[in-house]
C-alpha cells in the first residue's frame, strides 16, 4: 500500500472535523457525562467483599 494512501473514510473523517470544529469538544463532554465518574473507594471495597465465586460448572445441578 502506497504511504500517501487514505481511505475514503480517514478522508471523510478529515472533512466532517474540519467542517465541525466542535466535534472533538462534544466527544469529550459525552465521555465525560457517560464514563468519567468519580470513584468510591469504600463502595467499591465493599462490592469487592461481596462478591461470590462462580463454581467451576455454572449448568451443573445441586
Amino acid at each position: 500500500m502506497a504511504k500517501n494512501y487514505e481511505s475514503e473514510i480517514t478522508l471523510f473523517l478529515k472533512d466532517y472535523k474540519a467542517s465541525h470544529p466542535d466535534v472533538e469538544q462534544r466527544q469529550l463532554e459525552g465521555r465525560a457525562r457517560l464514563w468519567d465518574k468519580p470513584q468510591d473507594p469504600e463502595l467499591l471495597e465493599g462490592f469487592r467483599a461481596a462478591r461470590v465465586a462462580q463454581r467451576p460448572y455454572v449448568y451443573q445441578a445441586d
